[in-house]
This record gives structure tokens, C-alpha cells and sequence, in this order.
């Protein structure tokens, strides 16, 4: 899309679904622009909601956080991945029995939902970004997934940015040491999975040409888009360049510089 036809798209789009760390902000810190960007959306009508893929922390952690930055929010705008996860368990396996890798904060989130939460022989075995992972977790979901239970993972990212430019092995990391165990890959629900995009969709109740996701990473942000109606806006503030752009084969409908440049555009 050529950046004359940037602004028409723009004015069509009546939701906007924004990643988080690289997007709104950078570790702890809101850039100075976001604040303007989401008063300009609430002062044209527009829905906006945040979503993120980080399953190690729960929906009311990320809701503080940005009420910490003073960014006011009701729980619905606060979309996470894992609850992708457990509203297609709820749909699709409601008698099962699951084995969660997870943090505490992940525990306690699909606790919340009243999933059936086992230690021993679940039926499936759901793999999170797991901050707090011992060599017995990992043990008891290998077991399991070597007997043929179903594998589901969260998010697929291989790295978590951290202050300081560096990152930690994430989810998509923990599932290659599964692999290298068992020889089995899971099904992924966080971006860029189908699941994400249907639950998108499905919740904010916009038709698909109504919706943008914006965010800095290629392969999860941007790519949850793919193929489909919605807008995919690729900002530079966070992870990917340019250079990644023209080396990837998943390009965005549009790249800005950051949210600002959208803000121009509203």
C-alpha cells in the first residue's frame, strides 16, 4: 500500500488492536506520543484494545500496569493470550483434564476460568511462558506428551524483551526443549495463530476491514494478520526494521514510524 492510500485505510478503521511492549511502550516506560495516540481514538469514536502475548502474567497484572502509566482501561480492552487458550478448551474440551507448565500468575488465571487442573495423567498438557520453570514440570509434561496427550502451546515467541535491549527464552524456546525430548510440536493460540485473529474478531464484534493490529514484531503481530481482511500496521519502536521487512515474507499493509504517525492520520 502506497503511503498516499495510508490515510483513506485509516479513516475506514473503527478498531484498533495494540501489542504492547515496542508498541504503546518500551519496558517501563510509556513513549510520549502514546498518550496523545489513544485520546485521538476515543475523540474520533473509535474501540481500542490491547492484547498481548506474554502468557506469564495475568490479564489484571498488564491492566495495573498500564493504570500505572495512566492508561484507564475496562478488563475487556485487556486481551491476553492465554485466554485465546482457555476459551478454546472451554468450547472444544470442557471434560478434559490439564496439565498447565506455567507461572503462578497462569495457574491462577486459568483457575479462575474453573478449568480442571491436574499434576498427574491430564488429558492435555498446556504449555505457557513459564518464568518459574523446574526440571519437574518439564519431566511430568514430557511424560505426558510422550503417552500421546494433546499438546497445546500458548505463544509461540522464542524471546521475551527485557530492559536493557536483552531478552529471555520464552515459550516457543521451551517448546524446542519438548520437541528435543518427545519429538512433538504443539498448536499454537497466541499471535499469529488463526485462534487469535477468530477470537479478535469474535469479541470486539468489528467486521474484519473495521480492524488494525498494530505492532513491531514480523512474525507475531503482523502476521496474525496475514491473509485476511484486517489492517496490519507495523510500527519501528520496537523489534523490527526495515531491514527485516524486506528480508520477510510476511509484510505489513502499512509501516509507520510510531504511533504517532497514526495519530496524524485520525
Amino acid at each position: 500500500m502506497e503511503i498516499a492510500n495510508y490515510q483513506k485505510k485509516i479513516e475506514e478503521i473503527k478498531c484498533f488492536i495494540l501489542d504492547m511492549d515496542g508498541t504503546i511502550y518500551l519496558g517501563q516506560d510509556l513513549f510520549s506520543f502514546t498518550p496523545a495516540f489513544l485520546n485521538k481514538l476515543k475523540e474520533t469514536g473509535r474501540k481500542m484494545y490491547f492484547f498481548t502475548n506474554n502468557s506469564s502474567k495475568s490479564q489484571q497484572a498488564y491492566i495495573d500496569k498500564l493504570h500505572n502509566m495512566g492508561i484507564m482501561i475496562t478488563p475487556d480492552q485487556m486481551m491476553i493470550s492465554s485466554h485465546v487458550m482457555i476459551k478454546y478448551l472451554q468450547e472444544n474440551y470442557p471434560d478434559k483434564s490439564i496439565y498447565v507448565v506455567g507461572t503462578p500468575s497462569l495457574i491462577n488465571e486459568f483457575e479462575s476460568f474453573d478449568m480442571n487442573l491436574v499434576d498427574n495423567d491430564p488429558d492435555i498438557v498446556v504449555l505457557g511462558f513459564d518464568t518459574t520453570l523446574t526440571y519437574e514440570k518439564m519431566e511430568k509434561a514430557c511424560h505426558a506428551i510422550r503417552h500421546g496427550c494433546i499438546y497445546f502451546g500458548i505463544n509461540p515467541d522464542w524471546n521475551c524483551p527485557i530492559e536493557g535491549g536483552e531478552f529471555i527464552p520464552d515459550c516457543g524456546s521451551m517448546a524446542k526443549m519438548i520437541e528435543g525430548s518427545t519429538g512433538r510440536w504443539p498448536e499454537f493460540f497466541g499471535k499469529p495463530s488463526k485462534h487469535t485473529l477468530d477470537y479478535i474478531i469474535k469479541e470486539t464484534g468489528f467486521l474484519p476491514n473495521e480492524i488494525a493490529i498494530v505492532g513491531d514484531r514480523l512474525y507475531t503481530d503482523i502476521a496474525v494478520a496475514d491473509g485476511s481482511d484486517v489492517t496490519s500496521i507495523m510500527v519501528l519502536t520496537g523489534e523490527a526494521t526495515l531491514e527485516d521487512v524486506e528480508n520477510s515474507d510476511i509484510k505489513p499493509d502499512m509501516i509507520v514510524e510510531s504511533l504517532e504517525t497514526i495519530t496524524k492520520m485520525l
